[in-house]
């Protein structure tokens, strides 16, 4: 059985407060798109983060760390995927600095709901630190004793609803600033900033650092 539950969410907490590739994410969602599409990508986030935790639970992710090639493709997959976020966001800075925020009310598109879903998933997917966590610190809260894949993978549950509720707080802090971004100047100085970071961290991630 989990041990030392308030340990993990704890940890599992500061963890997801670390400025990052998600929050990076989180804020060019809200402040391009709008709420709805930014909460489909904290989903996105959560589903990335199950898999990753129940992958290391069936032994999938030790594997997956241990081939060098493997690695490699998820490292520049993930990489990827953070620099073409990046660009995007640059390049909406450079096209509509002075644009409203897209509602992204449809389904498909960067600010469709699929759209946003999928770059959270993607991004959390591609990260391949979110592997060594599962692979090298959830199993250190499981014990010997009871059912340890269903003990990992429920504590995968937990990490992802821990860092849901982080990304909540997150997104509405960010959203209760709308007033102050909604200034274009300053809006397109935010995507700037966001897509500059989200670049640097898909190089990053591609590189291994």
């Amino acid at each position: 059985m989990p041990i030392h539950l308030p340990l993990f969410v704890i940890t599992t907490w500061l963890l997801a407060m670390l400025p990052g590739a998600g929050q990076a994410l989180m804020i060019r969602q809200i402040l391009t798109f709008g709420p709805r599409p930014a909460l489909a990508t904290v989903a996105g986030n959560a589903t990335g983060l199950l898999v990753w935790s129940t992958a290391a639970a069936v032994g999938l992710s030790a594997v997956l760390l241990a081939n060098p090639h493997a690695y490699l493709a998820v490292r520049l997959a993930g990489g990827a995927v953070l620099f073409a976020l990046g660009l995007s966001t640059l390049r909406a800075a450079a096209e509509r600095g002075v644009a409203e925020i897209d509602p992204g009310g449809g389904t498909d598109g960067p600010g469709g709901l699929r759209g946003a879903y999928g770059a959270g998933l993607g991004t959390t997917l591609g990260n391949p630190k979110a592997g060594v966590f599962a692979v090298s610190v959830l199993p250190q809260f499981v014990t010997a004793d009871g059912p340890v894949l269903l003990s990992s993978i429920a504590l995968g549950v937990l990490w992802a609803v821990v860092n849901v509720c982080w990304y909540l707080l997150f997104t509405w802090a960010v959203g209760r600033g709308r007033a102050l971004v909604s200034r274009p100047a300053v809006r397109r100085a935010l995507n700037i900033v966001t897509g500059v970071v989200l670049c640097g961290l898909g190089v990053a991630v591609a590189g291994g650092v």
